[in-house]
């Protein structure tokens, strides 16, 4: 099994910056973890060439929560390669096929009264953004805290704060965790993921405790791309910053 970190370069208002989906090879699956924005379909082709992959020639993703920057190009990829399938956790599916109302436009409805005026018409724009993700049906969904079981080698570990449904992917043989926004990569540090989006901070607390638990040599952060030295102490590092939000397990 081989894991391949892609680095998504594009730009955002003011900034350019990155993003970091991955794929997971073995002898019979090509499975791309999270797809990014809408219009990402020719960047993340790119970036799998540069490993020598093609989307053609994927068989599956994995959607590890229904923000925007996660499932926003899921659309355009299945329209485009129809044989591939979508694969979510049981408790995320329903947002990503669209039965249910995004938890995240959810949120920007409901702090919307409370922002500064200054703030408002931009928070609008985000919210329609939100409401403007294609729905796409997921053909398989999968429990949390055990093994894939269309892939022999990988565990789901729960991992909510982030958002309640939020999961990271556990690669035992290379002992690899894609943790996508359970902790972010900054300045050669581990940091939480934006407050800001951070539905629960205690769960997400709770969630990097129970990430420090595995044995990491490489981890592979959605905001910030891969970190291979000194995982765990930087896990515990982060969790004592954050020691006061803490909950017990």
């Amino acid at each position: 099994m081989t894991i391949y970190p892609l680095e998504i370069r594009y730009s955002f208002p003011g900034a350019e910056t990155a993003l970091y989906p991955s794929i997971i090879k073995n002898k019979t699956q090509v499975i791309l973890v999270d797809c990014g924005y809408a219009g990402f379909l020719p960047l993340i082709q790119e970036a799998m060439q540069g490993e020598g992959l093609s989307l053609s020639n994927l068989t599956g993703i994995i959607i590890t929560h229904h923000d925007i920057d996660h499932v926003g190009g899921l659309f355009e990829i299945k329209q485009a390669y129809p044989h591939v399938k979508i694969y979510a956790p049981e408790t995320e599916a329903p947002y990503i096929s669209g039965t249910k109302k995004s938890l995240r436009l959810q949120q920007a409805e409901a702090i919307h009264d409370t922002l500064p005026e200054d703030q408002k018409q931009g928070a609008l724009a985000f919210q329609e953004r939100l409401k403007g993700i294609l729905p796409v049906p997921v053909d398989e969904t999968f429990s949390n805290d055990a093994p894939l079981p269309f892939l022999k080698g990988v565990d789901v570990i729960a991992t909510p704060g982030h958002m309640p449904g939020h999961i990271s992917l556990y690669v035992k043989p290379c002992k690899t965790l894609i943790a996508a926004d359970a902790v972010v990569v900054q300045d050669g540090e581990l940091e939480m993921a934006n407050p800001r989006f951070t539905m629960d901070m205690q769960q997400a607390i709770h969630s990097i405790k129970k990430l420090q638990q595995l044995e990491i040599e490489t981890l592979i952060c959605y905001h910030g791309g891969v970190m291979a030295h000194d995982v765990n102490p930087k896990l515990k590092k982060l969790i004592a910053k954050y020691g006061h939000n803490t909950i017990a397990p």
